[in-house]
């Protein structure tokens, strides 16, 4: 159904600070990834952080999208001119793993300890804070904007069309057939492939999607998505293109016009469209309810994966400063400016206490389903093969995965072949890594 926005921006008043009152501060440097109204509300992260207070100014900078960011920090820090602080996606972890083996990281657990700021990382969601920890438990970036896909779907459509919405995957079959039946010219689609169809099906149905722990327990690891249930998965798309069910709109968010024209009525991608669905979705009611069950593969589901970036902080900077990087990410965690973030933007809440505010403040009453990928992160204890994944050169990987998903839609590959020419090239990139970090 519709919803509406419900925090208001944070009651902390914005102060400019002139040029000359930034010479007596000190600097720290954020780099971001976020465009747009996003890119918006990071920046004004950094406004409240430095209105309220007077030693420390947070310069946030947009670095372009997510492989453009990390590349340029990895760049600036070879040539010493890193920030301090950069934003960095979850399929980025192994690199900067990496990157921290060589001595370039600065974990967070560490530095909140350095800092002497309380850090509790209890408090944070299991589903969030288990991708980015060691094997040891402790945390490494400090998760920011942490999402997961959940089924968007167009509420009249299903209305007119006399369905329900669909919670297994035979549903999903059934319900496209309904819908194309009552003139809906696209029912199915969903962005982020990789993300949505292989990553978060296997762990939504406990399946690993490579061997050591999908990579958590170290290097070596072989991918294993070519399964028959991500295969038969995988075909079952195709089929449905096929029928004229489905169509596929690009490899990221590329398709999210086409569930905002009302030309498809259900679309998997990640929870964070809410804030914009609630600003450009003004002709009908939409919700989100969780992701398909394939019966054939799980009696129930497990738990999802989180998408998104965290903050790492790199090394090479002076102690004050880094003092000040540590109070600006704890600013960042507290329930009021996670409580503001997600119910604004459609991003999980990262700790429980700023989930326990939205509930305390009515958000999800007076928003119905948007508690859905808090739900789904949290179903269960993630297990070794829904925990998440860490693998290297996963940026290129994903590449790879799309460009053979791409042969499968077009009819020039069975999902048979695409996967098993993936896992083969995926495979490959691996051990590129793994020579070039070892």
């Amino acid at each position: 159904m519709k919803t509406k926005l419900f925090f208001a921006a944070t009651a902390v008043s914005v102060i400019a600070v002139t040029a000359a009152q930034a010479q007596d501060r000190i600097e720290i440097d954020f780099w971001h990834a976020m465009g747009g109204q996003l890119g918006e509300r990071v920046d004004q992260f950094a406004s409240d952080f430095n209105a309220m207070q007077d030693t420390y100014q947070v310069n946030s900078i947009y670095q372009g999208n997510y492989t453009e960011t990390m590349t340029t920090a990895v760049a600036a820090f070879r040539a010493g001119e890193q920030p301090h602080i950069v934003q960095v996606f979850e399929v980025g972890t192994a690199t900067m793993m990496s990157a921290a083996d060589n001595g370039a990281i600065y974990p967070v657990y560490q530095l909140m300890a350095d800092a002497g700021i309380p850090f509790d990382e209890a408090s944070y969601i299991s589903g969030v804070i288990s991708y980015y920890s060691d094997t040891e438990g402790n945390l490494l970036s400090l998760p920011f904007n942490s999402s997961t896909p959940v089924m968007w779907y167009n509420a009249d459509m299903f209305e007119a069309a006399g369905v329900e919405v669909p919670t297994t995957w035979d549903e999903v079959v059934e319900a496209s057939r309904a819908l194309k039946a009552n003139g809906v010219e696209s029912p199915f689609g969903f962005g982020w492939q990789s993300w949505t169809m292989i990553e978060n099906y296997s762990a939504w149905h406990n399946i690993p999607l490579g061997t050591m722990e999908n990579g958590f327990a170290g290097v070596g690891t072989e991918f294993t998505f070519n399964n028959d249930a991500v295969v038969n998965h995988i075909q079952r798309i195709a089929d449905m293109g096929e029928e004229g069910l489905f169509t596929y709109g690009g490899r990221r968010g590329d398709s999210r016009g086409m569930f905002v024209n009302g030309e498809v009525a259900m679309w998997i991608n990640s929870s964070a469209y809410y804030g914009g669905f609630v600003n450009d979705i003004t002709d009908f009611e939409f919700g989100q309810a969780m992701l398909p069950l394939d019966t054939d593969v799980a009696d129930a589901p497990q738990n999802s994966i989180i998408g998104g970036a965290t903050l790492w902080v790199l090394q090479g900077h002076e102690a004050d400063e880094y003092q000040g990087a540590a109070e600006f990410l704890a600013f960042l965690s507290t329930a009021e400016q996670q409580a503001d973030w997600a119910g604004s933007t459609g991003y999980v809440p990262i700790t429980t206490a700023a989930a326990d505010l939205m509930t305390e403040q009515g958000f999800f009453e007076e928003n119905p389903g948007t508690d859905t990928a808090i739900e789904q992160l949290s179903l269960n204890e993630p297990t070794p093969a829904s925990r998440g994944l860490r693998f290297g050169n996963f940026v290129q990987i994903r590449d790879v995965i799309n460009e053979e998903l791409e042969a499968v839609w077009s009819g020039d590959k069975t999902a048979r072949e695409a996967m098993d020419a993936a896992v083969e090239r995926g495979n490959d990139l691996l051990r590129r890594f793994e020579a070039a970090n070892s």
